[in-house]
This record gives structure tokens, sequence and C-alpha cells, in this order.
């Protein structure tokens, strides 16, 4: 399972050249947190590329009323390139996570850039095959995992996030449960439930669980991982 973007964003696999010739097509926008950058649904056909801050990108089940998060994006990440190629609707709505500052570029702009320059073009078809194989990957997960094995694996996968992103660890993980204290996600339960494709109601009993083995501590819009070698055993499948 992996929510986090290529280990090479798009933006940091341009030369210096090419990103100033990218961003040049494009003009600078803030968006304030909670804002959505794209939405699932739109004919819109532009491309954002993620300067400053992060991104949840997330669709909505068929139920209608379930919202699952499909990734985190960051600085550098190019995203809506999919709408802008086939120019369907888009898939996938993308919101602000806290302030975020992006270039928007037109449609047009964009795919005749990559029409006359094949190494960036070669570099979106990276991107969009690794997302592919990620998506095929949490629908594997979602069908054979139960909902303590991806929390713990969301878990264990958020905690290991750069120091310049959104989750990173307070201070050096021990792995050790006593006195330490470890990386801390800043998620909501329900917002936890939507990357696991689970209910609410589910991710608090694992997190009880969780909680009664000391193996993370909880508190509003936080969990702290205090034994990260259990939690990762866990995801693993084992129960011992």
């Amino acid at each position: 399972m992996g929510l986090l973007g290529d280990e090479l964003a798009f933006g940091r696999a341009l030369t210096a050249p090419e990103y100033e010739s990218v961003m040049a097509l494009g003009h600078r926008k803030e968006y304030a947190a909670d804002t959505p950058l794209l939405t699932e649904g739109d004919r819109t056909g532009h491309v954002v590329i993620v300067e400053r801050g992060w991104v949840t990108v997330s669709h909505v089940t068929d139920r209608g009323a379930t919202r699952l998060i499909l990734g985190l994006r960051g600085p550098g990440e190019l995203l809506g390139e999919m709408a802008a190629l086939d120019q369907h609707p888009r898939s996938a709505t993308v919101r602000a996570l806290g302030t975020v500052e992006a270039t928007v570029i037109g449609g047009d702009a964009f795919r005749r850039f990559l029409a006359t320059h094949p190494r960036v073009s070669g570099l979106v078809i990276r991107q969009l095959t690794f997302r592919l194989r990620s998506a095929d990957q949490e629908r594997s997960a979602l069908a054979s995992l139960t909902v303590l094995q991806r929390l713990a694996s969301r878990l264990t996968e958020l905690s290991r996030t750069a120091p310049t992103g959104p989750y990173a660890p307070s201070a050096p993980t021990s792995g050790a449960r006593t006195g330490s204290t470890g990386a801390v996600v800043h998620l909501a339960q329900d917002e936890l439930a939507a990357t696991v494709g689970a209910t609410r109601e589910a991710v608090a009993k694992a997190l009880r669980l969780l909680r009664t083995q000391k193996i993370v501590r909880t508190g509003t819009r936080m969990v702290e991982i205090l034994d990260p070698a259990l939690l990762a055993l866990l995801a693993e499948g084992h129960r011992d």
C-alpha cells in the first residue's frame, strides 16, 4: 500500500531549463486549507504543479457516500495530467492539506510542451505508470488485508514521511515502548478511515487494539507511533 507519490517528483526530475520552461507556461496560485485544486467530475483540462504544501487526492466510491483517499502529494508533484491528456472528466478530487502554493498550466499549453519535449513527456508517462501500479496495489490490499493490517501499513508508511512532509517525526524513533516520542501522524479517525477504505467505526476498533498493546497513543487528530517495529509486523500480518 502506498499513499505517497513517486520517489522523484515530476518537478524535481526536470533539468533546470526544463523546470523554468514548464513553470513559465502557467501562473502561481495560492490555495487555503481544505480548498479543492481539482474536482472529481469536472471537465477542466489544466494541470497543477505543487510548489509548497501538501494535498490529498480522493475519490467518491460507487455508493456515493464514502470518500477514499488515494494519495498524498507534495512539492514538485504534477496533478491533473490524466484529464489534460485524454480530455475526459476528472477522476479524483485534489484538496489542500493546509496552505498550498502551486503553478496552474492550461491543458493546451501543457500538451504542446510535451509534444516538443520528449524527455519531459517520458517523465509524465513514468508518473502515470507509477500511479496506476500503486492503484492496483491499493485495490489488492482492500480485497485481501484486514482493517488492522491496512491501518498498520498506512501508519507505518506515513510515519516514515520525509522531514519536509506533513507527517514528519517529532523526534527520532527508538522503537521502544517506553518513554521515547515516536513519529506522529496528524489525521482524524475519519480521515484515517478514508485512507484505508474502511468505516470510522472499524478504524476506531483497530486503534483501540493498538492502544491496548501500547503500539500507538492517540489524541485529537493525532496518532503517535510508540512501537514502529511491532506496527510493521502487524502490517505484514503477524499477530503474535
